[in-house]
């Protein structure tokens, strides 16, 4: 089956992952301007990576790739690689406020005066076989890694999987979260045409594993994983997770594993998909090499101590009740839904939503306004020109679903939801861009000030 790019086939238009390159002063100091589009093909990255000295085969790697979920994922098992006394590398993508965010070791960022250090060993390789930024960005963390002697580096796939930069590396375990209809204008306007691109992340003799639970991507999974001689591993936390509770500040459920016996895992990461995203992560470490099986305790408590933002967090700020998620498809604002439906949040509830324009808000805005009390549509500020969405349009579309507000000024939108949540919730939602802006407005950014 051909999926719908070919290797060499330049998209000038940046499509993913809300690299704002822009948006934070350090990016802007790390190299000279790169194009910020997508270049499909490994052979670049390749050969910078070679030229270096090949710094992504120095450490194993578990690569994980999916429409939604890999960074939290990618987040839980840095955490319990690190509880358990490893050097654990974790690259993410894309940052919610801080560039710094993206590449962290033992669960904390590298700092400036590091980046910009290896950034310039890495340089000349950038420039001489025209990276682009996140084809550098990839080169970066792994030179990063590398010369930080990691003992392991978890990975998330940037877009797609099959000629995503990340893809270079040769993992020790593999995996694919879900899949779901997202990048269409790259990865192909079917789930099968989707699947085909993010299973592109197995390798001959390397165990694959998948919590996705559609029949037909299974099918599809199980064929390829044949014809390439790979090892599928199958979680489905429906059939596998016992008492799953959800709650403001956990999500928690007994499962058990072959490698530690039966686990209770509780996660600050909430809602029902959050513990399908736990139970892959350590289904993921079941397949590494027995002798690189963290113990128990440290999977029960880097589970506990995972910290990955913007995915359904739950914060009090000056007495109001706030949600951040960053959904920005239509089945990532389903998973969020399913979270507010499960919790007691304040009434109101208002929705301060900006979405991307080459998304799919017509399907994205209805489950999600039927449970707002009102919404406000605003503008990101730091969503590139080209990707801004009609907000006047949308709200023209959806103006029968709840009372609502369009207010182009972010700092207004906020200012505004916060006054009609009044004792209530307001759920900041809709993109990268829009979560990481409000964090920013109310002093909350991952990494502080």
């Amino acid at each position: 089956m051909e999926g719908p790019r070919s290797a060499g086939v330049k998209v000038l238009s940046s499509p993913d992952r809300l690299d704002r390159p822009f948006s934070d002063p350090l990016v802007v100091r790390l190299f000279p301007p790169l194009a910020t589009g997508v270049h499909w093909g490994l052979e670049r990255t390749q050969m910078a990576l070679q030229a270096l000295g090949n710094p992504h085969q120095a450490y194993p790697v578990l690569h994980v790739g999916g429409t939604n979920g890999k960074g939290s994922v990618v987040s839980t098992m840095s955490s319990i690689l690190t509880h358990a006394g490893m050097r654990a590398g974790c690259f993410t993508s894309p940052h919610l406020c801080s560039f710094r965010e993206r590449i962290q070791i033992g669960g904390r960022p590298l700092s400036d005066e590091a980046l910009m250090g290896y950034a310039a060993e890495v340089t000349d390789a950038v420039l001489q076989f025209g990276l682009t930024f996140f084809e550098a960005v990839t080169v970066l963390g792994f030179h990063a890694f590398a010369r930080e002697g990691v003992d392991v580096a978890a990975v998330e796939v940037g877009l797609g999987g099959r000629f995503d930069a990340t893809n270079v590396c040769s993992p020790q375990v593999s995996a694919v979260t879900n899949v779901a209809l997202d990048h269409a204008d790259y990865l192909g306007d079917t789930l099968a045409q989707i699947a085909f691109e993010k299973a592109g992340v197995m390798k001959a003799g390397v165990p694959f594993v998948t919590a996705e639970t559609d029949p037909e991507i299974l099918r599809q999974f199980r064929s390829l994983a044949s014809e390439r001689g790979v090892r599928m591993v199958e979680v489905d936390v429906a059939d596998e997770a016992e008492d799953i509770v959800v709650a403001v500040d956990h999500t928690s459920f007994d499962v058990e594993t072959r490698a530690w016996g039966p686990l209770r895992l509780r996660t600050p990461l909430v809602g029902l998909h959050q513990a399908a995203n736990t139970l892959l992560a350590v289904r993921i470490l079941e397949q590494m090499p027995q002798g690189m099986w963290p113990p128990a305790v440290a999977v029960q408590a880097g589970v506990e101590t995972v910290v990955h933002p913007g995915r359904d967090q739950i914060e009090v700020v000056d007495g109001k009740t706030w949600v951040f998620d960053v959904a920005h498809n239509t089945a990532g604002i389903l998973s969020l839904v399913d979270t507010v439906d499960r919790l007691d949040l304040p009434r109101p509830l208002v929705v301060l939503v900006g979405v991307l324009g080459d998304k799919d808000w017509r399907s994205m805005l209805p489950p999600l306004f039927a449970r707002a009390d009102y919404a406000v549509l605003t503008q990101a500020p730091s969503a590139p020109p080209e990707r801004r969405w009609d907000a006047t349009v949308a709200a023209d579309a959806v103006a029968h679903l709840c009372p609502m507000r369009l207010e182009g000024d972010f700092a207004e939108a906020m200012k505004r939801a916060r006054a009609e949540a009044g004792d209530g919730t307001v759920l900041v939602t809709g993109s990268v861009h829009t979560v990481g802006s409000a964090l920013t407005l109310l002093g909350r950014e991952p990494l502080g000030h």
